[in-house]
């Protein structure tokens, strides 16, 4: 069974940094593309970053590009997301997904996010700035 699990959110103020990680049983992040997705309340899911294996490549949506980084760390197969410079609109619910990504795609997952791509999904973890 596959099973992906956030932790690292949390309450901090504008201008803080929170790092979320994402732990992965049941599968091996290495074949996987990896999406970070949230929701605020009263709005629809958005994916804010979204990064291929396959090709090295990394989607920022505008919205947090220059203060979120993706990083991985590979001997615990977890995934990692680096907020800085937090800001109120960056409040909601974080979710970390997964997409099989050993082969060939039309459009490459690292080049957007659309959650229609991915298979796996976490439970979400909660992070709220204050102002």
């Amino acid at each position: 069974e596959v099973q992906l699990v956030e932790s690292g959110g949390g309450l901090v103020q504008a201008g803080g940094s929170l790092r979320l990680s994402c732990v992965a049983s049941g599968l091996f992040f290495d074949d996987y593309a990896i999406g970070w997705f949230r929701q605020a309340p009263g709005k629809e899911r958005e994916g804010v970053v979204c990064f291929s294996r396959n090709d090295n490549s990394t989607y920022y949506s505008d919205s947090v590009k220059g203060r979120f980084t993706v990083s991985s760390d590979n001997a615990k197969n977890t995934e990692l997301l680096q907020m800085n410079s937090l800001k109120p609109e960056d409040t909601a619910v974080y979710y970390c997904a997964a997409a099989f990504d050993r082969y060939n795609r039309p459009i490459s997952l690292g080049t957007m996010c659309s959650e229609d791509e991915y298979d796996y999904w976490g439970q979400g973890t909660q992070v709220t700035v204050s102002s």
